[in-house]
């Protein structure tokens, strides 16, 4: 391989539509990058994703190129790009309530599965990142979880069912983007817990999942002082990348960036310049996202191959990075790539054993949190939910007569924060179902109209929500809006089935 080959090996680019355009095919042609990434702007379904990965294939290797790692962030829950046509797996704190490892593989399999169904072979995930900081404005649901002792066996196996099933798994934030109180992609970040607290705490997860044979782990930029005196990204700095990463942990996979054209990277270098430092600290895989042109790519490609040539950068280094980028190549069949049938990609995806597992999610993972006896509900019962889920009251309604139901808006009106409050002075529970109220004070308002000692609230979103009320008589978490949540949450509350999840999180930072 030329040196212009083994360099541009080293970079992951995206496009921005759903077909290729000429342009985006010529940049591959003649670029020859060693990884492309979709996003949802790149999905409509199962059979447009095949078409659209098996072009990707096609022109880079109609000049001799070598086949692309295709990458998607499939996290489960917020994050998942792969959506219309594919199973909505639930969020990734779900799966640590149940605290199965069993149940953690076999979903790591069934994301891989409907990956490679359409051509994509790598997943820019599971998340590492501990939510210690429940406030987390970017991490936060993604999160799978604040334990490590909780989260460690349940992210790892995950990995190994993606992994064994065909697909090369990326650990991310590494050292951690869950204590942060600012959004990467917007500033950066920083973090100053000492190196004890970093090891017995957010290292965990990354350490576990370098155990288990992790493909990639990811980089984040935030700054941690623990590591690097200077207010350097993590993803740009020698001490973390070469030094903690590479030598101290013993890691030998791929090092990849996070994406190169966030703001806290990229209002202080430009793509070429955050690309030799990248490489610089010991980066395998430099991640640059579509807001950056094909054009500008091109450029720091060849700004990369000059750096080396000037000898700024080893070759050594540069060869070092393409062993281990062709190794993950090689290991996931990457290398014998062939075309699939765009219109058979419904029929590779095995939709109702994927659906059947999502159902022992829940059915596993539902976890109520009841010191006081109130669940099974008793009594005359209020159920105050959000009006934009009536299943809720289907749900709720016909297995027990008698109860009262009260629908509210999305941000709840005056009249209907009055009409709850009156409502549950005449009833022996009160259970409210909340829709991420965090982000709205209405919303609070109506939760904190309740009376504390007989209310259960019901999170059908984010858990973060019951710190915001200590006091009230019970919780149940849902981790999720799908529907078969509500299902399982009005079987709980109604004594029908048994609540068997853990709680992933905790307030202690």
């Amino acid at each position: 391989m030329t040196l212009e080959q083994k360099v541009a090996q080293m970079f992951m680019v995206s496009f921005f539509g759903t077909q290729l355009t000429e342009m985006e095919a010529a940049f591959l042609r003649e670029a020859q990058p060693g990884a492309v990434v979709l996003f949802g702007r790149n999905v409509e379904s199962p059979e447009q994703v095949t078409a659209l990965t098996n072009a990707y294939q096609q022109e880079i290797m109609s000049r001799g190129g070598l086949p692309l790692l295709i990458a998607v962030d499939q996290e489960g829950g917020p994050i998942q790009h792969l959506h219309d046509g594919f199973t909505r797996f639930p969020a990734p704190m779900l799966l640590t309530a149940t605290q199965d490892e069993g149940l953690a593989y076999d979903i790591g399999a069934a994301v891989a599965a409907e990956m490679r169904a359409v051509g994509v072979n790598m997943n820019l995930a599971p998340v590492g990142d501990l939510l210690t900081n429940v406030f987390n404005p970017i991490i936060n649901r993604r999160a799978f979880g604040s334990d490590p002792n909780m989260v460690a066996p349940i992210l790892t196996r995950f990995i190994r069912g993606m992994q064994d099933n065909g697909v090369a798994a990326t650990v991310k934030h590494f050292p951690g983007h869950g204590d942060t109180s600012e959004d990467s992609h917007l500033e950066l970040p920083a973090i100053h817990h000492d190196r004890t607290r970093l090891d017995s705490v957010e290292l965990r997860p990354f350490v576990a999942a370098i155990d288990a044979g992790v493909s990639t782990v990811m980089v984040a930029h935030i700054w941690y002082s623990a590591f690097d005196a200077e207010a350097l990204p993590a993803s740009l700095s020698v001490k973390v990348v070469e030094g903690l990463l590479r030598e101290e942990l013993g890691y030998d996979g791929i090092i990849m960036t996070d994406a190169l054209d966030m703001d806290a990277v990229d209002t202080e270098y430009d793509p070429s310049e955050a690309s030799i430092r990248a490489i610089e600290a010991g980066n395998d895989l430099i991640a640059i996202g579509a807001h950056v042109g094909t054009q500008r790519i091109r450029e720091a490609i060849n700004d990369v191959v000059e750096a080396v040539r000037a000898g700024r950068i080893a070759l050594d280094r540069i060869d070092n990075s393409l062993e281990r980028i062709l190794r993950v190549k090689q290991r996931y069949g990457v290398l014998d790539w062939s075309p699939l049938d765009p219109d058979a990609a419904s029929e590779r995806l095995d939709l109702s054993t994927h659906d059947r597992l999502v159902t022992r999610l829940f059915e596993r993972g539902v976890t109520v949190l009841d010191t006081q006896g109130m669940i099974p509900v008793r009594g005359k019962v209020l159920f105050v939910y959000p009006g934009t889920r009536p299943r809720i009251r289907r749900e709720c309604d016909r297995r027990v007569e008698g109860h009262t139901f009260i629908s509210v808006s999305g941000s709840p009106k005056d009249d209907e924060l009055t009409w709850a409050s009156e409502a549950s002075r005449e009833s022996d529970t009160v259970v409210v179902f909340t829709l991420n109220n965090i982000d709205d004070p209405r919303q609070i308002q109506l939760v904190e109209a309740m009376p504390t000692q007989k209310t259960i609230l019901v999170t059908l979103w984010n858990p973060v929500e019951m710190f915001i009320y200590p006091e009230l008589a019970a919780y149940v978490q849902g981790y999720s809006p799908m529907s078969r949540a509500t299902r399982v949450i009005c079987e709980v509350l109604l004594g029908e089935r048994q609540a068997f999840g853990s709680m992933p999180l905790s307030y202690a930072n």
